[in-house]
């Protein structure tokens, strides 16, 4: 598992994760990228990441190897959840997104607690 570390660079996908119960970064969960594979309803993974003590990952997708289509990150919540003595009612949290122009710099926030998620497209 490759570690993490904050970046910027166009055409990437970045992600970070904050606990909102806290209010410091998420360290420690898994995070799995798939591109979903058409025709059908079959997804690839294309690779996975832990966060780090700041909560982010180096990028899923490096600058120039993001294409257009559609996504998912799965970050694995349970455990980290497990880990700081909570029962999550969320075993996994599923962000799905369509990248339309594979140069933008895609950023994928997720806030979490044990009750509830929010993610949003981040700059």
């Amino acid at each position: 598992m490759a570690s993490c570390a904050s970046g910027t660079v166009n055409g990437s996908l970045t992600t970070h994760v904050l606990n909102m119960a806290t209010g410091l970064p998420a360290a420690g969960i898994t995070v799995r990228l798939a591109q979903l594979e058409e025709p059908g309803l079959h997804w690839t993974e294309l690779g996975q990441r832990q966060t780090d003590e700041d909560g982010r990952c180096l990028p899923l997708l490096p600058a120039r190897q993001v294409k257009a289509g559609t996504y998912k990150l799965r970050f694995e919540t349970a455990a980290y959840w497990q880990g700081l003595g909570y029962a999550s009612f969320y075993p996994f949290v599923e962000v799905v997104f369509t990248v339309v122009d594979p140069v933008w710099k895609l950023h994928v926030p997720l806030l979490i607690s044990p009750y509830s998620y929010t993610t949003y497209r981040g700059s």
